[in-house]
């Protein structure tokens, strides 16, 4: 079990995460990744169709001809889509309101339809929803940890508007740096990008220091066999 679903689980949250390796959904990214909140909606929505997405097309993989696998995937992700989108509305108005557009255009994220196409049209129902949950979460990671940098930097603050998604109990939950007068470049498009770079070249370092690593241990063990 864990030989089928470890390299899934580790693509989708690191080696392969859609929003630092494969680059693909960065239009919303950038843009409603302002604050810890804004992230955490558009992630939560992503994960939503990202799961519902690759389990029903995955039921259907036999049933779906290939010469129209694209329009199908489209209309069964829209679907879905316009009901996160109806359900948000109802339930959390404010937050709706303000990741506005992006809603609706989670149905053109190319990681929903690369997923669709290259494993979950592929693959059982099982591995394909663990593929959902893993690449979505590995995508609000992104967006959380940027809309915090971003919100902490910008406007001293973290988490907050909690309200918005956690109701009014929440109002409590913002922490807040004193006496911080905030950089507002932070808060513009030219921060998400700074922003998202600094993260992707964090990675790559980790990566490549983990890489050092193997191949040592790998130098040390080959002379110790001979």
């Amino acid at each position: 079990m864990n030989d089928v679903y470890g390299p899934i689980i580790r693509d989708g949250l690191w080696k392969n995460n859609p929003a630092l390796v494969q680059l693909l959904g960065l239009c919303p990214l950038l843009a409603v990744s302002n604050t810890t909140i804004n992230g955490l909606g558009l992630g939560l929505a992503t994960i939503l169709t990202l799961v519902a997405a690759n389990g029903v097309i995955s039921l259907l993989r036999k049933q779906i001809p290939d010469e129209a696998r694209l329009p199908v995937f489209v209309m069964i992700i829209a679907s879905i889509v316009t009901v996160i989108e109806l359900s948000m509305n109802a339930w959390f108005h404010e937050l709706y309101l303000i990741l506005g557009i992006f809603i609706p255009l989670i149905v053109t994220n190319c990681a929903i339809i690369g997923r669709a196409e290259a494993f979950a049209a592929r693959n059982p129902i099982g591995p394909s929803l663990v593929d959902g949950l893993m690449m979505g979460l590995g995508f609000t990671a992104v967006l959380v940890l940027l809309g915090a940098t971003r919100e902490l930097i910008g406007q001293g603050t973290i988490l907050s508007e909690a309200h918005l998604m956690f109701g009014e109990s929440a109002r409590n939950m913002t922490i807040v740096v004193e006496d911080y007068r905030g950089f507002l470049m932070a808060l513009l498009p030219p921060g998400a990008f700074i922003g998202l770079g600094l993260i992707v070249a964090l990675k790559n370092v980790i990566d490549a220091r983990q890489q050092a690593k193997l191949i040592n241990v790998t130098a040390e063990v080959i002379p110790a066999k001979a």
